[in-house]
């Protein structure tokens, strides 16, 4: 939908093709970070293309707010990590510290000890010895941003087509043709931005898409009084009050499902860094599927064989959608691909498919 909306402001005509509630959707498990810190050690390129996303934030969710007259809760006062034991600690700073080396444009982050956690965080438990501090990190209410999206299309005059899979692109003399239980639709420029279903339908146009789904789970708790002004890399409390949990990576394939063995895990780590937690209730829990591709870096993509057509896959869609909406969506719109995304393609895997 940051495509779409980026493509439309730019005066492409845009369908959204979209299988339905029945799609493996990371959007509906999205713990909404805008976050900076610790990206893109073993591919600085990842590091500069998120530090440049976090800077749009400001002028996009404003964008989306003159739009839709929707509040998606956009906070942008810095994030934070904490840690249990010092070896934690100090193998969290060298990595910080490598990134920060590899890429001058940066964020500094600060190194910080129990005390001055403590003095940011006073909610914090003392089995707590410190932690880090990025001041690009942020966070938004994701249900808010994806109705908003929804809505910033409609006012754009985005045709939207729920229910709608994908079966087959066939590349036509011009554009390609798109066959779905709906009927076929003909397209002068495609963009697969399937998330999970981008393996299948990559093919089609002679690009590659090897990703994977990877289950993180979430629990909300009832709204409690605030006392937590910032979010961490695994709790944050939203704008209506409620406590999101959430830091498990799970290599189970395409279940969804829950589990209380992992739920309790993510439970007890919350409670240890704010004790307060263990008197809150649990009002809701959920799974979902991460799109991770081999080496977790996005993939973004042109077909050399079939002419405007364009793959775009990641983790961390919130963080990144400014810089899919203000700067891929202009590239795909005016034809060219940069130098700067090569670092983003599939092709650095190897063995990439061709039509034909």
């Amino acid at each position: 939908m940051a495509l779409a909306h980026g493509l439309a402001r730019r005066g492409r005509s845009v369908t959204v093709l979209d299988e339905g509630d029945v799609a493996h959707r990371a959007s509906r498990g999205n713990f909404a970070l805008i976050w900076v810190q610790g990206k893109g050690l073993a591919l600085p390129a990842y590091a500069d293309w998120t530090v440049r996303a976090a800077t749009l934030w400001d002028d996009f969710a404003a964008e989306i707010g003159e739009l839709t007259g929707v509040d998606i809760a956009y906070a942008r006062r810095g994030g934070f990590h904490v840690c249990f034991n010092e070896a934690e600690l100090a193998e969290r700073a060298r990595r910080l510290s490598r990134l920060q080396t590899q890429l001058a444009a940066a964020p500094v982050c600060e190194v910080l000890d129990r005390s001055a956690i403590k003095d940011r965080l006073p909610a914090v438990g003392p089995e707590v010895v410190g932690g880090t501090y990025c001041p690009a990190d942020g966070h938004v209410n994701a249900l808010r941003l994806f109705n908003a999206l929804h809505e910033a299309a409609e006012v754009q005059g985005i045709r939207y087509v729920p229910n709608a899979a994908v079966s087959e692109i066939s590349p036509r003399a011009r554009g390609v043709s798109i066959q779905t239980k709906l009927g076929n639709i003909h397209a002068h420029t495609v963009v697969l931005a399937a998330g999970l279903g981008n393996a299948r339908l990559a093919p089609m146009v002679g690009l590659d898409a090897p990703v994977r789904p990877q289950r993180g789970q979430i629990m909300v708790t009832e709204k409690v009084a605030p006392f937590l002004d910032y979010p961490l890399s695994t709790i944050r409390q939203t704008d209506e009050g409620g406590v999101m949990i959430g830091d498990s990576q799970e290599e189970v394939g395409f279940d969804s499902g829950n589990s209380s063995r992992v739920l309790g895990a993510i439970a007890a780590r919350a409670v240890r860094t704010f004790p307060l937690l263990a008197q809150a209730r649990v009002v809701r829990s959920w799974g979902a599927l991460r799109v991770m591709s081999k080496d977790g870096y996005p993939i973004y993509d042109r077909s050399t064989s079939v002419p405007d057509a364009y793959l775009v896959t990641c983790h961390s869609g919130v963080t990144l959608a400014p810089i899919h909406a203000k700067v891929l969506a202009h590239h795909i719109a005016d034809g060219t691909w940069p130098d700067d995304f090569m670092p983003f393609s599939a092709g650095r895997f190897g063995n990439v498919p061709q039509v034909g």
